[in-house]
């Protein structure tokens, strides 16, 4: 994604999560009582789209993961992901209609009804 202003054009990629979502994370992780923990965010076959994302906590390290800080929050993504994921922000609501975190990815050519996988 490019973001352009009236003084520089700059590039970012990877993920990018939102503060309201990292302010979630943040809670969640107080509630497991660990801080070895990072988010980590992958993209797997399945679904009925065909790729299904993946947020879940993890303490390990893999080679080539992407590590990024949104408001003290580590957000990890592995190389694998990283192409399906790159310029996706991840918010979280909280509504009537709907809770849970929601990912807007601008790589993913559609998805299904549910919203849970894409292609």
């Amino acid at each position: 994604m490019t973001v352009q202003n009236d003084t520089e054009t700059t590039t970012t990629s990877g993920v990018v999560l939102s503060s309201t979502a990292a302010g979630k994370v943040k809670s969640l992780l107080e509630q497991e009582g660990r801080d070895d923990l990072q988010l980590r965010i992958a993209v797997q076959p399945g679904g009925c789209s065909g790729l299904r994302y993946q947020l879940f906590f993890d303490e390990r390290s893999l080679d080539g993961d992407e590590t990024k800080d949104f408001d003290g929050v580590t957000v990890v993504t592995d190389r694998m992901s990283l192409p399906y994921l790159s310029g996706a922000t991840i918010d979280f609501v909280d509504t009537i209609e709907k809770q849970g975190f929601t990912i807007d990815n601008p790589n993913a050519g559609g998805s299904c009804a549910c919203g849970d996988s894409f292609h």
